[in-house]
């Protein structure tokens, strides 16, 4: 191939082409756990990340909540990929045989989000949310009785492989996940870059400015005890009956099960079959949807 700006051009718009038949084709679950909140600066602030707000009768005066000035920051991150593509490559018109990897770049950057955001989740046992607390923790300020704050735990004890039931139906999620800069692919393929005079290469690759953060402990219950009946049902329970700031349900109503390849079967067992192995009727059966993730492994 005879090598100028138009057969770059050319090469390039393939690339990212097939780049992005791969970022679209993914399977990317972020969403389903996460509210996205875009980012305009180095980092954002969330001040209002607090108790769900609930109606209540209107007697006397008004009763104003305020937004509480939590000092939770959310600090984003910057990422990138990059590959190379020999000249050679070019020139002998065998670029072509690089479009899975090409394909695999995009799979990649739309599964970034998971990877971050999964990886998240699990660390909610060791990690603090808004509150100052672990995210999952048996001690979060709950609503005021005589004066002390209730607390309230979403967490259960064990030492297996963790688990965890979410709350996803709200416009408020579980987890944030922050764009500032999206996922892009450029390139550095013209001759008077220095990878292609000094190394007669040329380089392509992808940026981003992200960052994945904890939302409201509230719509999130994690364990590493055995995922069975009983503690399923133990952990619905527990955050069914989470109240507000002033004694009344937060009408949480937990909507998925999200676990790791360790425990595929028993959640498949779990929420798919008619009968337990007790051969007994399921009756936590068809209650949750459930996401695999290969990030909890």
């Amino acid at each position: 191939m005879l090598i100028n700006a138009a057969a770059l051009s050319g090469i390039y718009t393939a690339f990212k082409a097939v780049f992005n038949t791969g970022f679209e084709g993914a399977n990317a679950r972020y969403k389903e756990i996460s509210m996205t909140v875009p980012s305009a600066a180095a980092e954002n602030a969330y001040g209002w990340l607090g108790q769900l707000p609930r109606i209540r009768e209107w007697l006397g005066e008004r009763h104003i909540k305020s937004l509480e000035a939590h000092g939770y920051v959310i600090k984003n991150r910057k990422f990138e990929l990059t590959l190379s593509v020999s000249r050679e490559s070019v020139e002998d018109d065998t670029y072509g045989l690089l479009s899975p990897l090409f394909s695999e770049m995009g799979r990649s950057a739309a599964t970034h989000p998971d990877e971050l955001l999964f990886t998240l989740l699990k660390s909610g046992f060791t990690n603090a949310c808004y509150d100052g607390q672990n995210f999952f923790d048996t001690d979060h300020p709950g609503h005021i009785v005589a004066g002390e704050p209730v607390s309230i735990s979403n967490v259960q004890a064990g030492a297996g492989e963790p688990w965890f039931l979410l709350d996803t139906s709200r416009a408020i999620k579980p987890l944030i996940w922050q764009p500032r800069t999206d996922y892009k692919m450029t390139a550095l393929n013209n001759d008077g870059d220095e990878n292609v005079f000094f190394r007669d290469e040329f380089i392509y690759g992808v940026r981003a400015r992200v960052n994945a953060g904890f939302g409201l402990w509230q719509l999130a219950f994690g364990s590493k005890a055995a995922l069975n009946s009983e503690n399923y049902a133990a952990a619905r329970a527990a955050m069914s009956a989470m109240k507000g700031e002033e004694g009344s349900p937060l009408g949480i109503v937990p909507d998925t099960l999200v676990v790791g390849p360790a425990l595929e079967e028993a959640a498949l067992q779990l929420l798919n079959a008619e009968r337990t192995a007790a051969d007994t009727s399921n009756v936590w059966k068809g209650t949750a949807k459930l996401i695999i993730s290969p990030w909890l492994a």
